[in-house]
């Protein structure tokens, strides 16, 4: 089943990674819409970036507080991207997990924006 609205395509993103992190035997709950720093919480902190089809060329949002987290600890905070949602089925979806050294080497290059 296709996924059209873009709530349908964050819930399934956000969804898949839940289940990413119970097969890891990790905590994690989905904290959007509560003041949270990220999406998911839990040993990790998750911010999920759904793309219907491919993310490429695409900016990559971060709040302020998300980049001061990101840089406090960059192996806790992990930036998820979840490509290939709006065909619906997880096995095709795509997961980049940007973390650690990556992601300290991304927020080098950081651009702010208003």
């Amino acid at each position: 089943m296709e996924l059209v609205t873009n709530r349908q395509i964050e819930d399934a993103a956000i969804a898949h990674v839940l289940r990413m992190e119970e097969a890891a035997e990790r905590t994690a709950a989905d904290t959007r819409g509560s003041g949270a720093l990220a999406d998911i919480e839990g040993d990790r902190l998750i911010e999920v970036k759904a793309y219907g089809r491919s993310a490429r060329g695409s900016d990559l949002w971060l709040e302020p507080r998300q980049v001061e987290a990101a840089q406090a600890d960059p192996l806790r905070f992990h930036l998820m991207i979840v490509e290939n949602v709006r065909q619906g089925d997880p096995a095709g979806f795509q997961v980049l997990d940007i973390t650690g050294d990556l992601l300290v080497r991304m927020l080098e290059r950081k651009r702010e924006k208003h």
